[in-house]
């Protein structure tokens, strides 16, 4: 449903469909259509700038940051890729932004990052055996999960191979998509032969084999993350991370924004840093709009100044974006 209810939304132009459009509306329906199409007497609401389909981080946790100001930095829907499960099932309830959540993280015995302070108690739930992949997935989509979060960290005790491809079949077999944390050496490879769907971050520890990134890149998305290497500063990391992404984008992989917000000092909302990290991977404003839009996940965004493709200043033009709802009311 449009955040206007039955109105029809007439912006100065429309970013939809991977491209910008002029005179045009977008109904209550979230359907794009020429403005003397718009039915005669229907509730219209003009907006200056530009809309764009609902703006989307697919890594945040909300243990560690108060999703509110993600949503008024202009994120309107999130993905929290680990946390205590009904905590995070009532962060979700408030519904701004909107989360899609996958619960705890599954680990191996003693696995990261039950050893790390910043995890909370029940975070983690360790699956001991390729047995007991089916009721650990069981448990999380009880739990009102629609992700399935795995970490596979080389520093630490990490899932077999058969316990890891137990998990991604049970997931798979309930409709649930797997997102694996990949950290060291062999953990793409691991992440990649089980079938998981996602890696929760650009691989940074080191370069990634050619023949495994494009092997990773004909059955994975993966998420960007690059801030989070220096955040901000030079960082050989992010070097790292940006020369995977770009070979593995070189081959056909598919990339999403994500930031792994709560991980140090990332700024909540829009985070131009990250847009600009991903331009450095070779990514435009329109290939980075396709990577972090949403057309049917929560609210439309706007761009009071409209919507600036120049690759220069594309960046911090977008992290002016602000969460398109019912009380916006600008003037004419």
């Amino acid at each position: 449903m449009n955040p206007a209810g039955q109105e029809w939304l007439l912006p100065d132009s429309l970013w939809w469909d991977g491209r910008l459009q002029t005179v045009v509306a977008l109904s209550p329906r979230r359907e794009v259509v020429p403005v003397a199409d718009v039915p005669a007497g229907a509730a219209r609401r003009r907006i200056p700038g530009t809309v764009l389909p609902g703006l989307c981080d697919a890594h945040v946790h909300s243990a560690l940051v108060e999703l509110s100001t993600v949503w008024a930095g202009g994120i309107s829907s999130v993905w929290d890729l680990g946390g205590v499960p009904a905590k995070v099932a009532a962060v979700a309830a408030r519904g701004a932004p909107a989360v899609r959540f996958a619960g705890p993280f599954l680990i191996a015995p003693g696995g990261y990052p039950s050893d790390r302070a910043w995890a909370p108690a029940g975070s983690c739930r360790e699956v001991r055996s390729a047995a007991d992949a089916a009721e650990a997935v069981g448990e999380a989509q009880a739990g009102g999960a629609t992700l399935i979060k795995v970490t596979a960290h080389a520093g630490g005790p990490l899932l077999s191979d058969a316990t890891l491809a137990a998990v991604v079949d049970a997931a798979h077999r309930a409709g649930l998509p797997v997102v694996v944390h990949a950290e060291g050496p062999g953990t793409v490879a691991a992440a990649c032969a089980a079938g998981a769907d996602y890696l929760a971050h650009t691989p940074w520890t080191e370069a990634v084999d050619e023949g495994l990134i494009r092997d990773s890149a004909d059955r994975m998305t993966w998420i960007s993350t690059l801030d989070i290497h220096g955040w901000g500063s030079a960082a050989p990391e992010q070097d790292v991370a940006i020369d995977n992404l770009r070979r593995f984008l070189g081959h056909g992989g598919k990339v999403r924004y994500g930031t792994d917000l709560g991980n140090g000092p990332l700024p909540p909302g829009v985070n131009p840093r990250e847009l600009r990290a991903l331009q450095q991977v070779g990514l435009g404003p329109a290939d980075i709009l396709t990577a972090m839009t949403e057309p049917d996940q929560g609210e439309p965004a706007w761009l009071p100044a409209g919507l600036d493709l120049a690759p220069a200043t594309f960046a911090d033009s977008l992290a002016t974006a602000r969460v398109l709802t019912a009380s916006v009311r600008p003037r004419p």
